[in-house]
């Protein structure tokens, strides 16, 4: 199977929890960074807005450590079952994914309660 890259050469790569099923986080990925993943274990992706590799929980010790890659049936999209410290959320939740939508279309946060506080996390 080849993998197809978008014309930028990136592909999205989804972060599952390996224990519980949660999507983490979904982020971007070129080659290079796939290749870094695949040898160290740790989710490596990159940066559109920077226009580099980042290692997820690199700056705050919030690791993502990938235990399957998968690809789906139209090469398009990677899977990740990743093993998660701390939270996957720069926001300080568990998950990027905490707001629902009312039928109305007006966002929700979730009752969900965050995992570290990204104000003492992160250097400015």
């Amino acid at each position: 199977m080849t993998l197809k890259f978008n014309e930028q050469g990136l592909i999205p790569a989804l972060a599952q929890d390996r224990f519980d099923g949660q999507i983490r986080m979904v982020a971007w990925m070129n080659q290079q960074a796939l290749q870094e993943t695949l040898r160290t274990g740790n989710a490596t992706f990159f940066s559109r807005s920077r226009g580099s590799l980042w290692v997820k929980g690199e700056t705050s010790g919030n690791l993502l450590r990938v235990h399957s890659v998968t690809a789906d049936c139209d090469a398009d999209t990677l899977l990740f079952e990743v093993e998660q410290t701390g939270g996957a959320c720069h926001t300080g939740y568990e998950s990027c994914f905490f707001q629902t939508f009312t039928p109305d279309g007006t966002p929700e946060e979730v009752c969900e309660s965050k995992v570290f506080d990204p104000a003492t996390t992160y250097n400015s």
